[in-house]
């Protein structure tokens, strides 16, 4: 069976570019699963998975994992059933992640943040069969939501925990699965949904950060979503010694593709750790991490004293999420010690990486260069197809090996969102230029109404309708305000119904909505009447300007009493 067996729904890559991919070793016949037991086989002894609680060698990964795909379809699990993950950063979350994938499942990349808003869209247009919820988080009972969620669901059947009581009987716990099975047994079974494996077939439902609305599901395939990691991996020089840390969550593209598999393509051990910078940084210098990506959460926290990256034994500092300023790129960037660089990816495919042997110039001001020579990318007049000179601010297009060619299950939207000859249309607005003969690209904003929160993405247009759910709102705009540490967060400029609402109004009415907190605005201005464009739409930029100037205000204003 093939990707074309889901009814239209997906958008197939051309033959002709689907053969030059394979041609040019970017793509690959075997299933996922498959490609961690041949690193596993390579580098058995060699540690896979570092966290706080444990660690794993990649004999121990592959054997637990094949127990574990055995035991989901003991479960009456089957080859192509899509399954919701909620789980933080934890070894059973790697586990469950593999697991999946061996058994030719497919894992759907939610957040353990989103709630019924997202998750309930998501799982009915992609028929999720399974649920897997992490138990005994102190600020959300995700077990208990998923039983809310599987509710008069048409299609799901199981959820399964991770890190339940043992005395609860009445769930499935992931750590018990095919625990009773032989390793020999669970291979064969493995081997067997391999066998039923087309490298065509979704491996992994990605979610979008940009789209209107609720977010987008991206299908990313067998034959290119491990070669897309690797040759991350490659670009940046990792191999079977070095150790990689990731504080973001992990189940998000970013966390997959350019930490967890990027890792284990070359044999490289991923030390998964978390934002809180005390643990990470205590976690990377005691398991002398190589490598890291700091996202733009973390660029502040890079300068605090937990921080101090002297005391480690890194040599690559990846940074990824916005513009690098001088005094940054000079605190993660060592000369000959250590070095730095960019990253600009997304869910939908692109991989732009600073190489290696880049000048610092380059590094700073730029995300660098696409990872594989089979990645086409345009600069594009916005809203045309028309091409732009170097040096010119365009729309960033590409189209490629591993960037999808289709939104799953979105005819209408994948129209206006990919160029008559399949490149994707990112929003976002970039600009080639040139340092020392060598073409890097830069991005300079977006097209699309965005608000970037720590780099997860927040549709504007999205929450201003779910604001305008509310009987007392009357009109909404919603807009991007600038924060030291998360680079943006959420203000709603707001008209009244009557009487202004409270903030905690707002925020309850979005959390019986289901709506993930991350989304919820975090200041609200009222207002009589919203400023218009010269057409007579909402003036946004105006909104922006006006809301930052307040806060520059508000800072010089406590600065001057304190």
């Amino acid at each position: 069976m093939t990707c074309s067996d889901w009814g239209g729904r997906l958008v197939p890559y051309p033959e002709d570019l689907a053969a030059r991919y394979r041609a040019n070793g970017v793509w690959s016949d075997k299933p996922l699963g498959a490609r961690l037991h041949q690193t596993a086989r390579q580098f058995p002894d060699r540690p896979a998975v570092i966290t706080t609680e444990g660690s794993t060698t990649f004999a121990e990964l592959d054997r637990r994992t094949d127990q574990i795909a055995a035991g989901f379809l003991a479960l009456g699990l089957r080859r192509r059933d899509p399954v919701i993950f909620q789980s933080t950063n934890r070894l059973e979350t790697v586990l469950a992640w593999y697991g999946c994938l061996k058994a030719g499942l497919i894992p759907v990349a939610t957040l353990a943040a989103h709630r019924m808003h997202e998750i309930g869209h998501i799982s009915r247009k992609v028929g999720a069969v399974a649920h897997i919820a992490e138990a005994g988080l102190p600020s959300f009972d995700l077990v208990a939501f998923a039983h809310e969620h599987a509710h008069d669901h048409p299609t799901m059947r199981h959820i399964i925990t991770i890190g339940s009581p043992r005395a609860d009987t009445t769930i499935t716990q992931l750590e018990e699965l095919g625990l009773d099975l032989s390793p020999e047994v669970a291979r064969a079974t493995v081997e067997q949904i391999e066998s039923e494996i087309d490298s065509c077939d979704v491996a992994v439902f990605q979610l979008s950060g940009g789209t209107t609305g609720v977010p987008k599901v991206i299908p990313r395939i067998h034959a290119e979503y491990w070669d897309n990691a690797r040759l991350y991996a490659e670009r940046l020089g990792w191999d079977e010694q070095s150790r990689v840390a990731h504080l973001g969550p992990i189940v998000h593209n970013a966390g997959i593709t350019a930490a967890l598999h990027a890792a284990h393509s070359v044999g490289a051990c991923l030390v998964l750790a978390t934002p809180e910078a005390s643990s990470a940084m205590e976690l990377i210098t005691r398991t002398k991490v190589t490598a890291v990506i700091f996202g733009q959460s973390l660029y502040r926290a890079l300068s605090k004293p937990e921080f101090s990256l002297d005391r480690t034994s890194l040599k690559r500092v990846i940074l990824s999420g916005a513009k690098v300023s001088p005094e940054l790129f000079e605190h993660a960037d060592a000369g000959d010690a250590r070095w730095a660089g960019q990253l600009f990816g997304m869910g939908e495919g692109l991989f732009v990486v600073t190489p290696l042997d880049a000048p610092a110039k380059a590094r700073q001001t730029t995300v660098g260069t696409p990872i594989s020579s089979d990645d086409e990318v345009r600069i594009l007049e916005p809203g045309t197809e028309n091409d732009l000179p170097d040096g010119s601010v365009g729309e960033l297009c590409c189209r490629g090996p591993y960037t999808i060619r289709g939104y799953f299950d979105a005819a209408e939207h994948n129209r206006a969102a990919f160029t008559s000859d399949g490149f994707y249309r990112t929003g976002d607005l970039a600009a080639f230029t040139t340092i020392d003969g060598e073409r890097y690209l830069s991005i300079e904003g977006r097209i699309k109404d965005l608000i970037n929160r720590g780099g997860e993405k927040i549709n504007a247009e999205e929450l201003e309708l779910l604001l305008l759910d509310h009987p007392g709102i009357a009109n909404a705009a919603v807009v991007a305000m600038p924060d030291p540490r998360l680079g943006e967060k959420t203000c709603a400029y707001l008209v009244a119904e009557g009487q202004p609402l409270s903030l905690n109004d707002i925020q309850n009415h979005l959390e019986k909505l289901g709506v993930a907190k991350f989304k919820w605005p975090e200041r609200l201005e009222w207002v009589d009447a919203f400023p218009r464009t010269n057409v007579g739409k909402t003036d946004k930029k105006r909104l922006r300007n006006e809301i930052a100037e307040k806060l520059s205000a508000e800072t010089d204003t406590r600065r001057a009493v304190v």
